[in-house]
């Protein structure tokens, strides 16, 4: 008998899990799926949650009942990876001896990175929404919240889902509106980035939405601490931005079991090849999702595009084949940008986010990089494909190659809207 053990069951772990299942003969191979949590987070939802959008029992399921009942789910702390004796260490004392292991152990906040970010007004005037209980907690404060300045800070890159950020602006811009109250809130967006979005075609579109809804933009702003008796954030370079509210992005690291394992870089993300999704110091071991250190984003679809990659791979390994699957950084994303209408990108490590129609050329039916109705029904529309397709190792009806049909070059400078 031999063993894979995949550590994370989010969403990537979930996925390669339940294709491995299909695959593998289960007399032959043992599967073994490592958590911390019994809890499965449909975490693009968390985004609604502050504006009343979605409810929490909508993104919260057990892990459970989307994970093969022949596979041995394990609910603990990883203590430790033992990559030289191909073992690993649970903080419940279990000892795993694995022949392939997968690591899709994810990204999680870490306020506590920024000085001073989690001393005074945590959950009083200072808020994420890139977990739960900070999602919940700023729901209830913008229920009595009366107005004033609204900063939202991206402390640095890479953070996962880059998009949310531009998303909770333009929700907050709606919902303010609809509540009769946007005259008496600033919205400012504050980033390490030179301009709204990585890319400059991509930056000019949505750049261009916030200046229409009025949301104000600082660039390449690095911050070092929170003064909290000013209320202010302060850059290393000492520039300062006050608040009212808060809404961060703190830094976004990988599990701290890859940094005592000695198996990630600074921010504990495993270096992979970007191509292949092996290890680039251990051959029996790969790395999946927001685990990784590529240059792609740290979201649910590269999560999925790369099952793909690394299910075929995997099974090549193990029928004594070479790899031949590659995988190009393919990254799509919904975009919500308020009253009932959305964004949709496209892209992968060499080509930007372009306009077009995606998926199908000319027909579509979504939008790239273009305001629509439709690409708004396609970003809640996910959630059902998620919980009942995607999770389970189903086929999707998206290619996880990258696809230019039905994209085209715009001239910037001249608008493409």
């Amino acid at each position: 008998m031999k063993n894979i053990v995949i550590l994370g069951a989010g969403t990537a772990g979930t996925v390669m899990l339940n294709k491995l299942r299909y695959a593998l003969e289960p007399d032959e191979w043992k599967l073994t799926i490592v958590d911390k949590d019994e809890n499965h987070y449909y975490q693009p939802g968390f985004l609604f949650i502050p504006f009343g959008i979605y409810k929490p029992e909508e993104v919260v399921k057990l892990k459970r009942d989307y994970l093969p009942e022949d596979a041995e789910f394990i609910v603990s702390d990883i203590d430790q990876i033992d990559a030289k004796n191909k073992l690993v260490y649970l903080d419940n004392q279990d000892v795993l001896q694995y022949d392939y292991l997968i690591i899709a152990t994810g990204t999680e906040i870490c306020p506590e990175e920024i000085e001073g970010m989690k001393d005074v007004h945590w959950y009083s005037s200072i808020f994420d929404f890139y977990t739960l209980e900070g999602a919940l907690a700023l729901a209830e404060f913008l229920k009595t919240w009366k107005g004033g300045k609204m900063v939202v800070n991206i402390a640095e890159m890479p953070i996962k889902c880059p998009v949310a950020p531009l998303e909770f602006v333009f929700l907050a811009d709606d919902y303010f509106r609809k509540r009769g109250m946007r005259e008496q809130v600033e919205i400012i967006l504050v980033t390490p980035l030179d301009s709204a979005f990585t890319k400059p075609v991509a930056a000019a579109e949505l750049g261009g939405f916030m200046s229409d809804k009025g949301i104000k933009i600082v660039t390449e702003f690095n911050i070092g601490w929170v003064d909290n008796e000013r209320k202010k954030i302060v850059s290393w370079d000492e520039r300062e931005v006050d608040f009212d509210l808060l809404v961060t992005i703190p830094t976004n690291m990988g599990n701290k079991a890859i940094e005592r394992s000695g198996l990630g870089d600074e921010l504990n993300f495993v270096p992979t090849d970007k191509h292949t999704l092996q290890s680039k110091e251990w051959e029996n071991i790969f790395v999946i999702g927001d685990a990784t250190d590529l240059p792609t984003s740290k979201a649910g679809s590269v999560a999925h595009f790369e099952s793909e990659i690394l299910f075929e791979n995997l099974m090549n390994i193990i029928k004594g084949r070479p790899m031949t699957a590659s995988f190009d950084g393919h990254a799509n994303c919904f975009i919500e940008s308020g009253d009932g209408k959305g964004l949709l990108i496209d892209f992968n490590y060499e080509v930007e986010p372009l306009p077009g129609k995606f998926p199908i050329p000319v027909v579509g039916p979504f939008s790239l990089l273009k305001e629509t109705r439709m690409n708004h029904l396609g970003k809640m529309g996910f959630k059902w494909l998620y919980w009942n397709v995607l999770l389970k190792g189903m086929d999707m009806p998206l290619e996880s190659k990258m696809s230019m049909s039905g994209k085209y070059y715009p001239n910037v400078k001249n608008g493409f809207s």
